[in-house]
């Protein structure tokens, strides 16, 4: 037994792809033109319906399709009358989507008129075309008396019919066919209401990626900038306070001078090798190979002897210390920590001048965390009068990150203080 698929030749895969773009173009024509396709409809229902009726108005048909019986107990109208009453069904239905109830009310009105005169139009396929359009463009609490008017009205042509067709047989045709015109516009009107549901959701979904990637690139250039002005601001603070003491060293004591350069050389390099680090994780590569260029891990506590040797070899007294359980903290509390320092420690260096004494402190006590920074040197607010640096607001991000803050500002007896807190909490954790 072989299996057929919608791709085999001939099969249905074409022939259904070849009516959704028909139905999709045809969509696209009835949005650039809603009144063509409610003027085919007219003129299709005229042809096929109307214009038999026209012709045996005028004799050119003699006869017509039904029971003889049936025949006799209708009324032939004069030509005349025929197309007026035809015109009452079949015009109405140009405006059926905009003005569906009143489309619906005026061809039932029409419809009553000519079974009043015990005549029979095929044109009266209007009528259920006007109650598939209400169905489906109109609102749903007129349909209850929509389908009583329907009822009535099949009701009236049963009753007229009796003498050729059974009461309860013609009720169940004529009430099957209004069934179904309202069931086939409810459908449609359904299932519209899902496509737009889901086109919607699609719209949706598409902002909110689009949102979401805006935001993670936003987030991502406030990290690579905190970094950098990490790394070049201090290191390069460093180099510059370097080269002006090698400078006035070079004369006096040369060997002060020579190692005053060996500092900036390896301040240099650090500062290279962190920004080739940085630089690196933001590079685009799907080379995840051991081969692959090897980057060094983020620097932490125990990179901060380090650092306050660098500062103390430009000119500054660093005093540093701990408390509580430091080597505890994890990666990210630890980089957080640093990062804080050396932009606290960058800017005692740029302002507070040369012979400045610094303390530093870094505490640990059950879940918080508090770093203070103290320098004896003037009280010089980092930036412009009036506003803060970019390297406390810097600070004040990164503090955010753990439910921390971050405070700054001259001390009594002289000298500038930075002191940050940490909540070291864990997330969904309890006090």
């Amino acid at each position: 037994m072989t299996s057929v698929t919608f791709d085999d030749a001939g099969g249905l895969g074409p022939l259904v792809a070849r009516l959704a773009r028909a139905g999709q173009r045809l969509r696209q024509a009835d949005r650039a033109r809603p009144w063509a396709l409610d003027t085919a409809v007219v003129v299709l229902v005229f042809a096929l319906f109307c214009v038999p009726d026209l012709l045996r108005a005028t004799g050119a048909v003699t006869g017509g399709d039904g029971p003889h019986r049936l025949r006799l107990a209708l009324t032939d109208l004069p030509l005349p009358a025929t197309l007026a009453l035809q015109a009452g069904l079949v015009l109405p239905l140009l405006w059926r989507r905009r003005r569906p109830l009143t489309t619906f009310g005026i061809i039932t009105a029409v419809f009553l008129l000519q079974w009043s005169l015990d005549a029979g139009l095929r044109a009266d396929i209007a009528l259920f075309i006007a109650l598939y359009s209400l169905a489906l463009h109109g609102r749903l609490r007129q349909l209850p008396w929509a389908c009583a008017v329907m009822a009535g009205a099949m009701t009236v042509v049963a009753l007229r019919v009796a003498h050729a067709v059974s009461v309860w047989d013609a009720l169940f045709f004529l009430l099957s066919t209004a069934t179904a015109a309202l069931a086939l516009g409810l459908t449609v009107r359904i299932r519209r209401a899902q496509l737009a549901v889901l086109r919607e959701r699609a719209a949706r979904l598409e902002i909110e990626r689009d949102q979401r990637g805006r935001l993670a690139v936003a987030t991502e250039r406030a990290r690579v900038a905190r970094e950098m002005h990490d790394i070049v601001g201090h290191n390069l603070s460093v180099i510059i306070t370097l080269a002006d003491a090698g400078r006035y060293a070079t004369d006096l004591a040369p060997d002060r001078g020579k190692e005053a350069l060996r500092l900036i050389g390896d301040t240099g390099r650090q500062a290279l090798g962190e920004l080739r680090r940085v630089l690196g994780v933001l590079r685009e590569t799907s080379d995840t190979s051991p081969a692959g260029p090897a980057l060094s891990p983020q620097p932490g506590l125990a990179d901060i002897d380090a650092l306050c040797a660098g500062v103390r070899a430009a000119g500054l007294e660093v005093v540093y210390r701990t408390a509580g359980d430091v080597d505890a903290l994890d990666s990210g509390v630890q980089l957080t920590v640093y990062r804080i320092v050396q932009e606290a420690l960058t800017n005692t260096l740029k302002h507070a001048g040369p012979d400045t004494r610094v303390h530093l402190a870094v505490l640990v006590e059950d879940a918080s965390l508090t770093i203070r920074v103290r320098d004896s040197g003037p009280a010089l607010l980092p930036g412009p009068p009036g506003e803060e640096g970019h390297g406390l607001v810097g600070l004040r991000e990164r503090a955010a990150l753990y439910g921390g803050t971050v405070s700054a500002g001259p001390v009594p007896g002289g000298g500038w203080s930075v002191q940050a807190t940490l909540d070291l909490t864990p997330q969904g954790g309890a006090r």
